[in-house]
């Protein structure tokens, strides 16, 4: 498995996360717009895959629960999002 698949299963399970609390699902759906019917068309976009995982990181909080239910360290998350697309490292200068 490479490190893009790796990231992807990642932002997988948070997505599962997300879907299974409604406050978090809710939240999500206002942020990007969508309807709960069209998640199941794009978990196989990994751009779709990087806004899951961008949402997640959002906040030091949620990413901090989502590793907890997902039973990985924050610093997991943060990689996996550097693997999907738009995710380098930002270039400050």
């Amino acid at each position: 498995m490479n490190e893009r698949e790796s990231a992807e299963i990642v932002a997988l399970q948070a997505l599962g996360w997300l879907v299974s609390d409604s406050e978090m699902i809710g939240a999500f759906l206002g942020a990007t717009g969508l309807a709960q019917g069209d998640i199941a068309a794009l978990t196989r976009d990994p751009v779709f895959l990087a806004g899951v995982v961008d949402f997640c990181l959002e906040s030091d909080d949620r990413v901090l629960t989502c590793a907890v239910a997902l039973g990985v360290r924050p610093e997991a998350i943060a990689q996996a999002r550097r693997a999907l697309p738009g995710g380098g490292d930002p270039h400050w200068t």
